[in-house]
């Protein structure tokens, strides 16, 4: 979870260091909001309320625009992910050819839903719009590699491999 955007921890924590130094950069201008938060988004993986708050603090933006601006972009998370993260494609190509029913497959074997992480933390599932491979629909992207021409089987290999995954931490529980 981020560290709360306070003025105390804004200082100790090198995390909101960075987030300042993209607002310094460009002004404080409200013009900067995406890149400020695609900074939120990159140091701390998801961008929460506190982090709403600061950005707000900071920049001449109202918080309902900043909210308006994260829920708009799917980009953006408002939560935690996994360690893994596997989006697929529902843009009208992808659609067309079966995204659906790779939707529905997941969902039906592993009881995960668009927006939901495992209970364990490892695999979160997240629906696009469109990732402009539209020629390799039906296109996922595990952990950031895109994957065309998807099947239930690949969909099943790879959640599979990241769900039997030891946790880090030698046995530690996480």
């Amino acid at each position: 979870m981020p560290a709360q955007a306070t003025a105390e921890t804004s200082a100790a924590d090198k995390r909101w260091k960075l987030v300042e130094a993209t607002m310094r950069r460009n002004g404080y201008r409200p013009d900067a909001l995406i890149e400020t938060l695609h900074t939120v988004q990159g140091v701390f993986g998801y961008i929460d309320r506190e982090a709403l708050k600061f950005v707000a603090e900071r920049l001449p933006v109202s918080p309902s625009q900043i909210f308006g601006v994260v829920t708009f972009y799917h980009y953006f998370q408002m939560k935690p992910q996994g360690r893994h993260t596997c989006s697929v494609c529902t843009g009208t190509a992808c659609h067309i050819k079966g995204s659906k029913a790779l939707l529905d497959d997941i969902e039906a074997h592993y009881d995960l839903k668009d927006g939901q992480t495992t209970p364990d933390d490892k695999v979160s599932l997240l629906t696009v719009r469109c990732i402009g491979a539209c020629g390799l629909a039906p296109a996922a992207v595990f952990d950031g590699e895109v994957e065309g021409s998807v099947t239930p089987d690949l969909l099943h290999e790879r959640l599979d491999n990241w769900l039997a995954e030891e946790d880090e931490g030698n046995g530690e529980e996480n």
